[in-house]
Parts: C-alpha cells; sequence; structure tokens
C-alpha cells in the first residue's frame, strides 16, 4: 500500500479501479505527401478547424445540460480563440510560404503562438495559452484523422487518474460509471476542480508523481475532502473508507431533511442562504436545495453566449423568468461583469497588461451607456414579477455608484413616459470587491440599500496574488487575517449604517468559515446549490453568542496557517 497526497478539489469519498488516461502521442509529419498540393493541405487545415468547432459546440451543449449555462460558457472562450484569425494567417501563411504540410503548419503556429503569450505579463493571457494548447491537439488529431478519445464511455467504478483534466474532457466524463479523478496538476480553482463540485464528484488534484507510481486497473481509494490517496490498499483500510463513505450517505440524506427549514442558531439569529447562477437553467437547483433567494445572477454569461449585445426584450425575458420562478424571494441581479477573464466576441476590449486591473465591470457599463440602459431597463421591468434587486460590479468609488444610479434614474423616467410598469422602491447595491471600498466601507453604505462580499476578487486584490497564477496559488487564502479584518470591516460598516450585508464568493460556501462568518454578523450567504445545506446545517448546530467569541479568537491571529489551525 502507499500513501499520496494531493489538493482536495472536490468531497466525497470514492474506491475504484484506475483508469490511465493519458494522450496519445501526436506524430506530426515534417513533409508533404508527394500529390499533396498547397490548395489540398489548406482545406485539411479548414476540414478539422470545421470538426473541432462542431465538436466543440456539441461539447458545450452537454455542459449546459449537466451543469448550467455558467459553466457551459467556458467553452465560448475555445471556440473564440479557435476562430482566432491572426492564428489561422499565421498558419496558412506557413503552408503558403514555407510549403508546410498543414499538420506541421499548425503545429509551429500554435507552439509559437502559446510560447507568445505565455510570456507575457498579463495572467488572463496566459492561462489562454493552456486553453490554446488543448484545444490545438483537438484540432491536430482531426486533421490527422486521428480518433479523439472521450472518457463517455467507462467501466463501472472508474476513477480516473490524469496529468490533467481539461473542461471538455471533463464535460464528457460517463458520470453513471466514473466516481472521481485525480490529477498531477492544476488547483483548487482550476475548471476541472469547480466542474467536478458542481457535478458532486470527489477530486483531488496537484498529486505530483501519480502518473508514474499508478497502474491500469489497480485499485485506488481517495477523499476529496482531505486530499489522500491509498494505492492497492488493505482490506482494513478498504472496510474504513466503506464505513467512512455510508456515514456521507447518511449524512446527505440527513441534510436534504433541512431543505424546508431555516438557517436560524440555536440561540435564534436568522441568516439567509442563497445561491449564486448564470442563467435561469440554473434557478430549479437552487429552489431544489431550499435556498431562500438568489444572492448574484451573473447576467455576463447571457452577453456571453449571444453573437450580439442581447436586446432589451431578450435580457427581460430571461430575468423575468428567474423573478417569476422565486416567486417573490430575492434575486440579485449583478449587472454586466465583463473583462479581467470574460471577454465578449463583438465587444472590441482593449488588449491590456493587467485586464484585472483594468476596463472591466462598471467602468465598461458606464463607458456604454446605451448598452447599460438597456440592461436597466430590462431589469427593471422584471422587476415587477418578484423581489428583484440591482447590484453593481467591481466598485471602487463612490462616483461610479453616482453615475450608475443617475443612468438608472434615467431609465425610470424613460419607463415611466411609455407606461411601463416596475419596482419603483427597486434596491440597488454594490459588490464589495477592491480595497478601495472595503477600506470606506462606510461611506459607501451611504450610497446604497445593500453590500454583497465578492471574496474572489477582494482576496486577490487584498493580498496583490492572482488566483490563477500557479506560482502564487499558495499565497492566494480567503483565510488571510488581512482578508478577514477587511470582511469585518464592510460588515460593521453596513450594519452601522442599517443596510444587509451578504457574501457571493467561493468563501460564502467553505465550511470551514461559516461559524466565522456567523460570528462576524453576515446577513446572507450566497453559494453554489450543492454547497448550500451544509452550511445551513452547520449555523443550525451553532449558537451565535459563541460564533462572536469565536470571531473575537480567530481575528487574534497573525497568519493563515495559524486561523485554519484554530479553525
Amino acid at each position: 500500500m502507499k500513501r499520496m497526497t494531493g489538493i482536495g478539489a472536490s468531497e466525497g469519498v470514492s474506491i475504484g479501479k484506475v483508469l490511465l488516461f493519458i494522450a496519445e502521442e501526436i506524430v506530426i509529419p515534417e513533409t508533404k505527401a508527394e500529390n499533396s498540393t498547397i490548395e489540398a493541405e489548406l482545406a485539411k487545415l479548414r476540414d478539422g478547424l470545421k470538426q473541432s468547432k462542431i465538436q466543440l459546440i456539441a461539447i458545450r451543449e452537454k455542459v449546459k445540460e449537466k451543469m448550467g449555462e455558467d459553466k457551459a460558457a467556458i467553452f465560448d472562450g475555445h471556440i473564440m480563440l479557435l476562430e482566432d484569425e491572426d492564428l489561422i494567417m499565421e498558419v496558412e501563411d506557413k503552408i503558403k510560404g514555407e510549403g508546410l504540410p498543414a499538420a506541421k503548419a499548425l503545429h509551429d503556429g500554435i507552439n509559437e503562438y502559446c510560447d507568445m503569450i505565455s510570456k507575457l505579463d498579463d495572467p488572463y493571457l496566459r492561462e489562454r495559452a493552456a486553453d490554446l494548447q488543448d484545444i490545438g491537439k483537438r484540432w491536430l488529431k482531426n486533421l490527422l484523422g486521428m480518433k479523439i478519445h472521450d472518457l463517455s464511455n467507462l467501466e463501472p467504478g472508474t476513477i480516473v487518474v490524469t496529468e490533467d483534466l481539461t473542461p471538455s474532457d471533463t464535460a464528457q466524463l460517463d458520470l453513471e460509471n466514473c466516481i472521481g479523478f485525480i490529477t498531477e496538476i492544476g488547483g483548487k480553482t482550476a475548471h476541472s476542480a469547480i466542474m467536478a463540485r458542481s457535478l458532486e464528484l470527489p477530486a483531488v488534484v496537484g498529486v505530483k508523481g501519480i502518473l508514474s507510481e499508478v497502474k491500469d486497473g489497480e485499485v485506488v481509494v481517495m477523499d476529496g475532502e482531505t486530499g489522500e490517496l491509498y494505492l492497492n490498499p488493505t482490506e482494513d483500510l478498504v472496510k474504513d473508507y466503506i464505513k467512512k463513505q455510508e456515514e456521507l450517505r447518511k449524512e446527505k440524506e440527513e441534510l436534504k431533511k433541512l431543505i424546508h427549514e431555516d438557517a436560524v442558531t440555536l440561540d435564534g439569529r436568522k441568516v439567509d442562504i442563497w445561491g449564486n447562477i448564470g442563467s435561469p437553467n440554473d434557478v430549479d437547483a437552487v429552489i431544489e436545495s431550499g435556498a431562500t433567494g438568489i444572492g448574484l445572477y451573473r447576467t455576463e454569461f447571457l452577453f456571453m453566449n449571444s453573437d450580439h449585445f442581447p436586446t432589451e426584450e431578450e435580457q427581460y425575458r430571461a430575468y423575468r423568468v428567474v423573478a417569476e420562478k422565486m416567486q417573490g424571494k430575492p434575486v440579485t441581479i449583478r449587472t454586466m461583469d465583463i473583462g479581467g477573464d470574460k471577454e465578449l466576441p463583438y465587444l472590441d476590449l482593449p488588449k491590456e497588461l493587467n485586464p484585472f486591473l483594468g476596463y472591466r465591470a462598471i467602468r465598461i457599463s458606464l463607458e456604454n451607456k446605451d448598452m447599460f440602459k438597456t440592461q436597466l431597463r430590462a431589469i427593471l421591468r422584471a422587476s415587477q414579477y418578484g423581489q428583484i434587486k440591482i447590484m453593481y460590479p467591481m466598485i471602487s468609488s463612490v462616483n461610479e455608484i453616482r453615475k450608475a444610479n443617475a443612468i438608472l434614474e434615467e431609465c425610470k423616467r424613460e419607463l415611466d413616459e411609455i407606461g411601463k410598469i416596475y419596482d419603483r422602491n427597486i434596491k440597488v447595491g454594490i459588490m464589495v470587491e477592491t480595497p478601495s471600498t472595503a477600506i470606506i466601507a462606510y461611506k459607501f453604505a451611504k450610497e446604497v440599500d445593500f453590500f454583497s462580499i465578492g471574496t474572489n476578487d477582494l482576496t486577490q486584490y487584498f493580498l496583490a496574488v492572482d488566483r490563477g497564477n500557479e506560482m502564487v496559488a499558495n499565497l492566494y487564502n480567503s483565510f488571510n487575517p488581512a482578508v478577514l479584518e477587511a470582511i469585518q470591516k464592510v460588515i460593521d460598516a453596513a450594519h452601522g449604517a442599517n443596510i444587509n450585508v451578504s457574501m457571493c464568493g467561493e468563501f460564502a460556501g467553505d465550511k470551514r468559515a461559516t461559524k466565522l462568518l456567523l460570528g462576524m454578523g453576515l446577513d446572507s450567504f450566497s453559494m453554489s446549490a450543492s454547497s448550500g445545506l451544509t452550511i445551513k446545517k452547520i449555523i443550525r448546530n451553532s449558537n451565535y453568542a459563541d460564533a462572536k467569541k469565536f470571531r473575537d479568537l480567530i481575528l487574534q491571529q497573525d497568519t493563515p496557517e495559524e486561523v485554519v489551525e484554530k479553525l
């Protein structure tokens, strides 16, 4: 028996047989076939591109069906990369100018392109290099007529072990028979890890050396919470983990009993458990989880999944469906949060050295007033069908709130003029995700009806750590005392102004943080539907008075490690 450890990326225990998923080597011909013409090689290139695009669109639809629109939107970026005109021209020039065969031209073109963008300072573009390599392999295989191995037909009880699982691989997993996956590289915020959590599929990532240690068909025990793995486990260890599996199954069944219960502490403090969504398709899972509202509707996916700016009518219909499905429960609609790691094919965003600190979110909306007004009018019109709230993202200045609200008032006047009905008392709030907002939150609290803390960006901005950069991934930690102090400051500022504060970042669904956030006075926890019942159970088993004392203890710690140890 051999024990190995990685990063627990998605909770759950699995005992099964290994399927080693190793990419087949692609052999690139150095010269054209004797009778092949330039036109024939160009045709091969385009046929491979067409086939790859069809496959990616099909995968996108599968993901949408299984996991919702926000996860499916990952593939929109992949399709955009596949259609990059600069890349296509570069590869075609190698065929026409250098006489290379299509496969060699494509292989060299992709490598040169990836090498160029992976050296840029821009973390977003560095990440796109990895995506392009994945897409390039698919294109090459299609061009060469190679079979593309997928994971859609597996033996029962399979644990997939691979170097890395791409989003397209994860999307095709045979969920009837795959009981978990293990990767040699990757982190907790990788697309595959996020998808695994959505699917409630146990996953352990970043297990260095696993490919050289494990064999096809070998029995492995994996724990997706602790990151522990056991190769060729003893009978006694298997028995222990079977027992743990049974305990987890019973715990899951017990959690279901809480669906219709409130999140109330033992001493009577009630908080809200809300869900995060990316499209109307995600609402059913939120309702089934017993959530009492939607704390974050990411409207950018409506924009990303369209080849044009969605019209007022298109947006109105989407927002109305969500409001009606939620039957009067709060629905917090965030205005378009494009930029940073999200692009629109039809919005010509400038290339920036650091897009996370650049032209994004509310900054784009305020510059594109007509687009912003279209979205605000659609939200206002839908507000007559439920308890809709408007939330502005990436606010770093009080002026931005005032400008956005002035535009909102214009929209109200326009709707009044044409006799459209809307909620005249609609609530307006902001995402608190920049240090400038957190530090003087008490000033921002005078301008809005509510706060929502976005811990993903707040953490990376406060710590000056790019959360997508593996080189500094160990420094990205929302348990850092500086981040915790900021969260407490924001909550205190909100309550000082008699407004509510929620949290919609990943931290809200981290069960290690629940009692701490409760003690800090957080009013609402908003997260993926799959985490809600676990958080509700912790709250119902907690005492608010004790949680406040616990909070005081945690805020005295000096390092993230000390915080986690106390938790």
